[in-house]
Order: C-alpha cells, then sequence, then structure tokens
C-alpha cells in the first residue's frame, strides 16, 4: 500500500484538467519517472509556481471535478511519481478517477461544505494530513489545529488501494 500521508498543496479550483495535471507534449516520454519534472506545469492559477509549490507534497486538496479532459493515465502518473498518492476533492471525472485506485492511489471525494471549510481553515497555513484506510479518516493537521474527516473506501477500489494498483492486484488474486 501507497503512502497517503502527509504535506497538503491546496488547489483553489474546479475542472483541473489532465492537460493541466500533465501537458500533453510530455506524453512521449518514456518512462513514469520522466514526468516528474513537468507535473503541473501548464496549471493556470494565481500564486502557485509549480517548481516551488509540488515539492514535497504528498496530497492534493482541490475543488471539483479534477482530471477532466483527455483520459490517460499519465496524469496519474505525473502526480505519483511526485510522491503524490492522495487527491481529495468535490468529485473527479470518471476515468482520471479510475486511474487514479488502477495505481493504487486514492481519489476521495468529499461533500463540498467539507473541502471549503478545509480551503478555510487550512489553506493559508502548513497544513499535513494523516489517512487512516481501514478507519476511512483523514486528520488535517497545522500546528495545534487538527480535524479528522471520514471518507468512504470501499469495494473494488479498497482492494486496489491495499493491493498497491492493479498490477499488483491481479498478480496476487489471477
Amino acid at each position: 500500500m501507497k503512502n497517503f500521508n502527509g504535506k497538503v498543496l491546496f488547489l483553489d479550483r474546479s475542472d483541473i484538467n489532465t492537460d493541466e495535471i500533465i501537458p500533453a507534449r510530455y506524453l512521449n516520454e518514456a518512462t513514469k519517472a520522466a514526468l516528474k519534472p513537468f507535473c503541473l506545469e501548464d496549471l493556470n492559477l494565481a500564486g502557485f509556481d509549480p517548481k516551488k509549490d509540488v515539492r514535497g507534497c504528498s496530497v492534493i486538496v482541490t475543488r471539483d471535478n479534477f482530471g477532466c479532459g483527455s483520459s490517460r493515465e499519465h496524469a496519474p502518473w505525473a502526480l505519483e511519481c511526485n510522491g503524490i498518492n492522495l487527491v481529495i476533492g468535490v468529485g473527479f471525472a470518471r476515468i482520471f478517477r479510475q486511474n487514479m485506485y488502477n495505481c493504487g492511489m486514492i481519489a476521495a471525494e468529499l461533500p463540498a461544505e467539507t473541502v471549503d471549510r478545509r480551503f478555510s481553515e487550512f489553506a493559508k497555513l502548513e497544513t499535513t494530513v494523516t489517512t487512516d484506510v481501514d478507519a476511512g479518516t483523514f486528520t488535517f493537521s497545522s500546528g495545534d489545529k487538527t480535524l479528522t474527516v471520514p471518507f468512504k473506501l470501499e469495494g473494488f477500489d479498497l482492494d486496489l488501494v491495499k493491493a498497491g494498483g492493479w498490477v499488483e492486484y491481479a498478480s496476487v488474486k489471477y
């Protein structure tokens, strides 16, 4: 199972598409690792600098419809090779969401009010998340401030996460 704990990168925008996660001009790279320096390179968000802001983060908190646009596994791969295995948002594009789980990563959907509260209380602070997959909780922490939030992860998605992804799951099951 991958690591789902760490420093949070808050991306305060809906409809962040796969071309913004990993621009199409890099899809001919031969390895996942080659995608690393280009993650979120084309994301247009006030005050965001991908060269500085992505480094050291393991979790993204965003708004709605993250991963929309072209269907490609490269988007989760670009996140994964940067150590980002957890994206928390209001909703995800269907194919992006499934590609996350196929890679053993989590695309956690929370109600809009819950995500709004994370932004209002934590976005301007250096924040970390601790994930308890078995209990289904995220604990947001910054200094003395902590807040635990429940999430649902069950069925095949949970199996994929615990196995580390589709390839690992299939090697055990088939």
